[in-house]
């Protein structure tokens, strides 16, 4: 896979205006606090971190994708590896809904 990721491009950029959060506790309260507008969970993330961020997700009315693996999404927000971030500017999150809908 050698095009750009433009999901990762997306969430670089969400980063870099302070408009992602990452790490679960960090995750958990951004979509409890209802900032949250998506929330992006690794696909090699545990099932149990699946499964909790999935039911928290539908309670909250959070979109919820399962994208990337922990070092991309990392990479992507300029961090460590990362299990799950979450989207925090409504514009940039349904962007990148978009993106993950059409798959390009």
């Amino acid at each position: 896979m050698n095009r750009p990721d433009r999901v990762m491009s997306m969430l670089g950029i969400a980063a870099k205006g302070r408009n992602v959060v990452s790490g679960e506790f960090a995750v958990e309260k951004a979509v409890k606090t209802g900032k949250a507008f998506l929330v992006i969970v690794a696909e090699e993330a545990s099932d149990n971190t699946k499964k909790m961020f999935t039911n928290m997700c539908e309670f909250y009315e959070v979109p919820i994708a399962f994208y990337g693996t922990k070092d991309a999404l990392g990479h992507a927000i300029g961090k460590q590896m990362r299990a799950n971030v979450a989207v925090t500017d409504n514009g940039l999150a349904n962007s990148i809904l978009k993106l993950l809908e059409t798959g390009k």
